[in-house]
């Protein structure tokens, strides 16, 4: 409830008054203690006794941004919103210097381009000290003009984004504005004032001459002429200079011209260089691409032929152990015969076996020799043998 912008308070540039201030600024004023302790509570009457309590502006500072009392009174009247009268009041305020730097702030943020202007210019004759606050801690020496050109010319101050406002000069024309008048002025006008009275003393206290005409007077007379005169001769002299100008502009042109083709012909005299370079450097890089190629060529011409010769010997060894030993060196093929022999053997002792067998079927070998001899004429002509 205590960060509540007050009911009756008017919607500044279209959104609340606390939001002319960023969320971080205001989340850092919110949690602050001197906004807690010192500003609750506060109203327009009662606040004028914290602003003289100050002792120097500023916006946020430290590593964790704290905000200045400066600042959190500059929150506490976008909360409570005061009249106008009450912030003219503090700009006029001569006598405290802060509590004026607060209502110039307050007006910059909350009030219309004309009173800013109307309000705050005349700040700039003011030229007492200021102790501003920075963002790193330390305290810099500046005065009230400086401080009212940068909320004037600026677009950040006190680590605020200030709203924008227009140029003087078109509320000038607009009529929205007089146009400003410094206050050095004043003084060059009395200063001019007392020179013509100066003058006119002198005029009436010289003596005239013979024909009633005072000396000063015609020497403003003959001072006038000269000055015509030479607004002649001024004018004559702007001719000239005119068409002296244009001369040297023409020569300036032809100038320029001279310079473009002389610098059109070193470019393409530098681009056929830049060709002749490039060319030779791609001659450069031929030969020495066909010099390398070659050298590969020769040397897998040397490995293919050294890999030869040791095939070649690797041959002659296996033939000369061929030779040595009557047999095959290599023990996969010796292995192979030997299983082909053993293959043999075995096929003539089953081909015995069966003649074997085959003759005891016959019945030839019968122990009756007759039978036997019956069953050798029935085996003959194809006929079982009889087994008696």
């Amino acid at each position: 409830m205590a960060n509540r912008t007050d009911p009756l308070a008017k919607s500044i540039r279209g959104t609340n008054p606390q939001n002319l201030v960023e969320k971080i600024v205001r989340s850092k004023i919110y949690q602050n203690t001197y906004w807690k302790e010192q500003c609750f509570g506060l109203t327009a009457e009662t606040l004028v006794d914290k602003a003289m309590e100050l002792d120097h502006v500023g916006g946020t500072h430290g590593g964790n941004r704290k905000p200045t009392p400066f600042m959190c009174l500059v929150m506490k009247m976008l909360q409570i919103q005061p009249e106008k009268d009450i912030v003219v009041e503090f700009i006029k305020n001569e006598d405290y210097k802060y509590v004026r730097i607060l209502g110039a702030f307050y007006l910059r943020l909350t009030g219309t381009d004309t009173d800013i202007y109307l309000y705050l210019e005349p700040l700039y004759n003011d030229y007492r000290k200021l102790r501003q606050k920075k963002q790193d801690g330390q305290f810099l020496l500046t005065h009230v003009d400086e401080f009212i050109d940068e909320l004037l010319t600026k677009d950040y101050s006190c680590d605020i984004a200030l709203p924008r406002i227009k140029k003087r000069w078109n509320l000038e024309n607009v009529g929205a504005l007089e146009p400003r008048r410094s206050a050095l002025e004043e003084d060059f006008e009395e200063e001019e004032e007392k020179e013509e009275d100066e003058m006119d003393v002198d005029v009436d206290e010289h003596e005239k001459d013979y024909r009633g005409r005072s000396p000063v007077r015609d020497r403003d007379r003959r001072r006038e002429s000269h000055r015509h005169r030479d607004r002649d001769y001024d004018r004559d002299y702007d001719y000239d200079r005119d068409y002296d100008r244009e001369r040297g502009r023409g020569r300036d042109r032809d100038r320029d011209r001279d310079s473009y083709r002389d610098r059109d012909r070193d470019r393409d005299r530098d681009r056929d260089r830049d060709r002749d370079r490039y060319r030779i450097r791609d001659e450069k890089d031929y030969s020495r691409d066909r010099e390398r190629d070659r050298r590969d060529r020769d040397r897998g011409r040397r490995r293919s032929r050294s890999r030869s010769r040791s095939r070649s010997k690797d041959r002659k060894d296996r033939d000369g152990d061929r030779k040595r030993y009557g047999r095959s060196s290599s023990p996969k093929r010796h292995g192979d015969e030997e299983n082909g022999a053993r293959d043999e053997s075995k096929k003539k002792k089953k081909k015995e076996k069966k003649e074997k067998e085959e003759k005891k079927d016959d019945g030839t070998d019968h122990p009756d020799p007759e039978i036997a001899e019956a069953n050798r004429v029935r085996a003959s002509l194809g006929l079982k043998p009889l087994k008696l």
